[in-house]
């Protein structure tokens, strides 16, 4: 079934299964997520253009999009939207729906989300010269080649750590994970 009604349906689910959810509908459309993104090169779609299939009902192109699979939740994103939309949590239900639908790409995108978590449980934070060079190495280097004089100019600014640090209170964090998985083994 197709329409306005179908249309609506999908952005719909969306917004009831995402906490705040409701805001996505006034989206300005502005692109100052993407911009604000810094996994956006990865992205088949950016964050925006999400919002617009999403909006215009492409259920299944949104599903098999690799978007929120490249989401690293450092929520940039919602910190600089104007309208405060929750743009990181509708990047987790979009992979809750892929999933449910059987429409993701289990490749690379997994990958990359699986790395970042793996540098969350294991200094509380992200490292992103790690996540990047595991990744990218696993994943058709040849072509990343181009993003090294990049890299080198994060680094030469002092943007960009060579080693990963550790947070203070990595216990604590570490024990709220462990309950997060127990509950959701329930």
């Amino acid at each position: 079934m197709s329409g306005p009604r179908s249309t609506q349906a999908f952005l719909q689910e969306v917004i009831d299964a995402t906490p705040g959810g409701e805001v996505l509908k006034t989206c300005l459309q502005c692109g100052t997520c993407s911009g604000s993104c810094p996994s956006g090169p990865d992205m088949d779609h950016s964050p925006r253009m999400i919002f617009a299939m999403l909006m215009a009902g492409m259920k299944d192109d949104v599903l098999r999009s690799n978007t929120p699979w490249y989401c690293v939740s450092c929520y940039s994103c919602m910190a600089r939207c104007p309208k405060e939309i929750p743009i990181t949590d509708i990047m987790y239900t979009l992979k809750r729906k892929s999933i449910e639908a059987k429409l993701y790409d289990d490749s690379a995108a997994p990958d990359w989300s699986e790395s970042f978590v793996g540098y969350v449980e294991s200094f509380g934070r992200s490292f992103e010269l790690g996540l990047a060079t595991q990744y990218h190495l696993t994943h058709s280097p040849l072509r990343k080649v181009s993003l090294g004089s990049f890299a080198l100019g994060m680094l030469s600014r002092n943007r960009l750590g060579i080693l990963p640090e550790r947070i203070e209170g990595m216990d604590q964090l570490s024990a709220i994970l462990a309950k997060a998985k127990e509950l959701e083994a329930h």
